[in-house]
């Protein structure tokens, strides 16, 4: 892209992304860098100004809600070239169709990335400690408790942490266990020895991960092949009292049988994540008291979209420039990405 003129960009994303992520500073910030079609944004492709816009756009800046970039609708869109997204997964939005074309694709899932890892971070301290245990219990007797009674399964001293899949959102939760005193096991079968060795983690197998870990946390893509990865079989195999930690997506997960172990007492969950996305409201797990279930908020909140905003400015302007992505993404990895 040459720098000499500025490339004619549209925003495609639903009007409360849009609302959520594009702050009138990040908006001027675009129109600086680009010739922007000013808002509203593209919500649906198939009105007569949408396909006005697409006939003459050359990058796209889309967000959450970003309608599927068929090859319909690419064959109205010629001069497109680039698409630049506010947030992480592009599996909803950017079809087989967008890389026949050869469109660059680049994706804020390295910022999103981060709050992702904090959140589990802190579920995996927290479950540790059983510090919503201890509060739940603080509240009901409001007494004194004798600490030396405490039982020697709590705390995090040299706990084993295992994590499935090494994605962004796995590396990042790997970073921030280093200064922890905790033993960290990781299954990914695309990560080799080597690989783990810089990590400084333990490869493991899927059996060993689930056998061996006091805390699991998932963070594998759905794809076909981990669909009801987590099974009866694995989730049998963890140690009692042990805890699945679940911010990646529900269906990997085969929600059945972890209610059962669960709701028997078993072994414990934190789930920002199930399979429905929301639990029917009569389901056992809502009253479980070995159950935390928080509404998909582990990734960009509030003024963390800003973060996700800021990225994508400055991949706009790298691209504007003619310098490429920092955070492209490549087809080639496509299938391992969530």
């Amino acid at each position: 892209m040459s720098s000499s003129r500025r490339p004619r960009a549209a925003l495609a994303m639903s009007g409360r992304a849009a609302e959520a992520v594009l702050e009138p500073h990040v908006l001027a910030s675009l129109a600086e860098l680009t010739d922007l079609e000013p808002p509203p944004v593209l919500d649906d492709f198939g009105t007569g100004r949408a396909r006005a816009v697409l006939a003459g756009v050359e990058l796209l800046v889309t967000g959450w809600g970003c309608p599927p970039l068929t090859a319909e609708v690419l064959a109205g869109a010629p001069r497109l070239r680039a698409v630049v997204h506010t947030a992480g997964s592009i599996r909803a939005h950017v079809t087989d169709a967008c890389w026949a074309r050869g469109i660059q694709v680049s994706s804020a899932a390295a910022a999103n990335a981060l709050p992702v890892a904090e959140y589990t971070l802190a579920m995996i301290l927290l479950t540790g400690k059983q510090v919503l245990e201890s509060a739940r219990d603080f509240r009901a007797t409001r007494t004194e408790v004798d600490w030396s009674r405490t039982s020697r399964d709590i705390g995090n001293y040299r706990r084993t942490v295992g994590i499935l899949s090494a994605s962004l959102i796995g590396r990042r939760v790997i970073e921030l266990l280093r200064p922890h005193d905790l033993r960290v096991l990781l299954h990914d079968p695309y990560v080799t020895e080597d690989e783990a060795a810089a990590l400084g983690v333990e490869r493991v197998s899927l059996a060993e991960l689930f056998a061996h870990s006091d805390t699991v946390s998932v963070h594998t893509p759905l794809l076909p092949a981990t669909q009801g990865l987590v099974g009866p079989d694995l989730l049998a195999s963890m140690r009692p009292g042990a805890v699945l930690i679940n911010t990646a997506r529900g269906a990997v997960v085969d929600q059945d049988a972890l209610t059962d172990a669960v709701t028997a007492g078993r072994i414990r969950a934190v789930l920002d994540v199930t399979d429905p996305e929301v639990l029917p409201r009569d389901h056992p797990l809502w009253e479980s008291e070995h159950a935390l279930l928080t509404p998909h908020i582990a990734g960009s909140q509030g003024n963390e979209w800003r973060r996700l905003a800021e990225l994508a400015v400055d991949e706009v302007r790298r691209w504007a420039a003619g310098d490429g992505f920092a955070h492209p993404v490549p087809y080639d990895r496509l299938a391992y990405l969530a």
